[in-house]
């Protein structure tokens, strides 16, 4: 029975933060992803290997079966809104919120069709139907924070860490959506098929996780 473990990771915050977790597991990169064109990275692991693709595909090639294990944000994985995920393991890492934003000041308007600015459709759409209010959600890939400035929308819903950017072009945080850290996700067939060497990975991650809560303490 194969052993062998394919982990998507994507490159940033998220891979820099999972580094010292895999580390912990037995797990180090043989190349720099950021000095490699390659995205199939061995590892130290004989039995394991690393995908490098975008954050927003990760569940993608989770869910399909490219890669049995990954390492997804909260906010890519509400966005994406499979039922066909397993999740078990809260990283504690990359933690930010997911947040609706407007210009400082800006009164909402209590009644009527709210124009909302985001990457994450899916999410604003749940949320606002959830309040019980209408919106028109429109899709950017970028840039979150021009939008109510030039007028396309009144709402923006970002990912915010520190606030920096929305105070510094003139917005600010208001609704809180979701927390957000990084999980790591396991394709339900290979956590069938191999089983023993996937929580064998969890356990190793688990007890870093766990360390590292702890040191923070």
């Amino acid at each position: 029975m194969s052993r062998q473990i394919t982990i998507a990771l994507s490159k940033g915050r998220i891979l820099k933060d999972t580094l010292p977790l895999l580390k912990a597991a037995g797990i180090e990169l043989v190349e720099d992803p950021a000095k490699s064109r390659k995205l199939i990275i061995p590892t130290s692991h004989p039995d394991v290997n690393l995908l490098i693709v975008r954050a927003s595909d990760v569940p993608t090639y989770v869910e399909y079966g490219a890669a049995d294990v990954g390492v997804a944000g909260k906010d890519v994985l509400l966005e994406h809104g499979s039922t066909e995920l397993y999740e078990p393991l809260d990283l504690n890492i990359a933690c930010c919120k997911l947040m609706t934003a407007c210009r400082t000041g800006y009164e909402v308007p209590e009644q009527g069709r709210l124009k909302v600015a985001t990457k994450f459709v899916n999410v604003a759409k749940r949320y606002y139907a959830s309040i019980g209010r209408q919106a028109d959600v429109i899709k950017l890939y970028g840039s979150m924070e021009l939008a109510p400035l030039v007028g396309l929308a009144d709402i923006i819903v970002d990912v915010v860490d520190t606030g920096n950017t929305l105070r510094a072009n003139g917005l600010e945080p208001r609704d809180m959506i979701a927390e957000v850290s990084s999980r790591l996700i396991v394709n339900k067939a290979s956590m069938k098929v191999k089983f023993e060497a996937i929580n064998q990975l969890l356990d190793q991650l688990g007890t870093a996780v766990n360390a590292g809560s702890a040191s923070e303490e």
